[in-house]
């Protein structure tokens, strides 16, 4: 391969990936993956290296072309990625168990030195107008300890499905001058790598005090009293602006109603059931995901709980306009409006990066559905990740001309807001009035969430 031909100028959306022989180890391979940006650079290109955890080669976000465009995608700066790591073995790896090692030994062999010459040889022409090049080495760093994946499937919609345990980097309390473990099951989308879609807290089968418990020695257990998902306990969050309304329903003997368009592992609808004492309808399109929330996740049918595998855009407007579509549909044990709609759906377009929610439920007759669908008290509860500020400032102007009043919620982690979107105006701020569902509301999830509540 021509190097100084074939990598000589930026090509917008190229990937290519090659193997050459290790210079540190006369019997193995280096796998090397180049990735240009989708976008044109308008100035100099820069060029950024990253080394591929060693162990973690056959993940899909370095295994693939989708998972490493993800990694391009999270350092928006670069225009051409170089990614170099031991080659990975073909086949079925799903069994394989990841612990992560004390020290790298490309890193100990000298890395920064002997790829050098080959950062350079992949660099375009334009780099060097002004001297030979320094290639900064970008680090990949996140919690994991340790990971297996325990089950693999594929669906309709979404594609192949894994399932995980792992544990993680605890960011509680020390305990003794060590971090507290932390367990947790993750389900993935291949076409979506870089995105956890579902995750919950587990626990050994056994002693869950055990220190010695690794990831990969023993069974592990959901434990669905908390919500670990970053947004979900800001979406429940969402349910203090009627808490006094709420309140009001239990002590009149009714359940309060909650609609989730989207489920997942199905965390946020088991949490609304067995800690907050509502009855729950979620809706979701993909019966293979369903399979994996009920055997893996914790999901479980009941009298409070009902699932409908649909489209939720589709059904919310089906719902908002026929009248007895909700009764039919679970045998009339909820008849009448729900007091909460909460949404968590996804572009899913891996080249226009990940954004929530997409684009065909912001459309008018859709957010009418919605309203049409709440209680006039009800509020909307929606995960938002803005694609870019204009997306944001658009979601906000379709919702304030819909409903009433918007607040939002700042997730925290530089991605995610939650929008509440009201039927009614307002009577009671947060933090003025207090009745039972709110104080059981602030035992279960942070009550820095519900303070943090703003009003656009």
């Amino acid at each position: 391969m021509a190097l100084d031909v074939t990598f000589e100028s930026i090509c917008p959306s190229r990937f290519i990936s090659f193997t050459i022989p290790s210079p540190t180890c006369s019997d193995s391979l280096l796998r090397v993956a180049v990735l240009d940006s989708p976008v044109q650079p308008t100035d100099s290109p820069q060029v950024g290296a990253m080394l591929v955890p060693e162990g973690r080669e056959n993940d899909w976000i370095f295994s693939t072309e989708l998972g490493q465009l993800q990694l391009l995608f999270s350092s928006p700066e670069i225009s051409r990625l170089i990614l170099i790591g031991n080659q990975f073995k073909e086949g079925d790896f799903s069994r394989n168990i990841y612990h992560r090692p004390l020290k790298c030994s490309l890193q100990e062999q000298g890395f920064e030195v002997w790829s050098k010459p080959l950062l350079l040889a992949l660099s375009p022409r334009s780099l060097f107008r002004n001297g030979i090049p320094e290639i900064p080495i970008l680090s990949y760093e996140d919690s994991l300890v340790s990971s297996i994946v325990i089950h693999s499937c594929v669906g309709y919609h979404v594609g192949e499905i894994l399932v995980e345990d792992v544990e993680i980097e605890s960011e509680s309390e020390v305990h003794h001058g060590c971090h507290k473990r932390e367990f947790r099951r993750r389900m993935r989308f291949k076409k979506m790598p870089n995105l956890i879609q579902t995750e919950i807290r587990i626990v050994p089968e056994t002693d869950p005090s055990l220190n010695s418990v690794r990831i990969g020695d023993m069974g592990f257990i959901p434990d669905l009293q908390v919500l670990v998902h970053p947004y979900l306990a800001p979406m429940v969050a969402s349910l203090s602006l009627i808490s006094e309304y709420l309140e009001g329903q239990m002590q009149n003997g009714f359940k309060p109603k909650a609609l989730c368009l989207g489920v997942g592992g199905g965390a946020l609808l088991t949490f609304l059931t067995t800690q907050l004492g509502f009855e729950v309808m979620g809706v979701d399109n993909e019966m293979e995901v369903l399979r994996v929330a009920k055997d893996y996740f914790g999901l479980e049918d009941s009298e409070c709980m009902h699932i409908v595998v649909g489209d939720a855009i589709k059904y919310i407007k089906k719902l908002a306009y026929h009248e007895n579509c909700l009764s039919h549909l679970v045998d009339g044990k909820v008849n009448h409006k729900f007091d909460v709609v909460m949404v968590d759906l996804d572009s899913s377009d891996i080249r226009s990066g990940i954004s929530s929610p997409p684009l065909e439920f912001v459309r008018k007759n859709v957010l009418l559905a919605v309203k049409l669908a709440l209680s006039e008290s009800g509020i909307l509860a929606i995960n938002v990740i803005p694609s870019t500020k204009s997306f944001y400032d658009n979601l906000v102007t379709h919702f304030l001309g819909v409903f009433e009043e918007l607040y939002k919620i700042d997730v925290g982690n530089g991605e995610n807001f939650v929008l509440i979107a009201t039927v009614s105006p307002q009577v009671f701020s947060v933090g003025d009035h207090s009745n039972a569902f709110l104080v059981r509301l602030r035992s279960v999830i942070p009550e820095a969430y519900i303070n943090s509540i703003i009003k656009i």
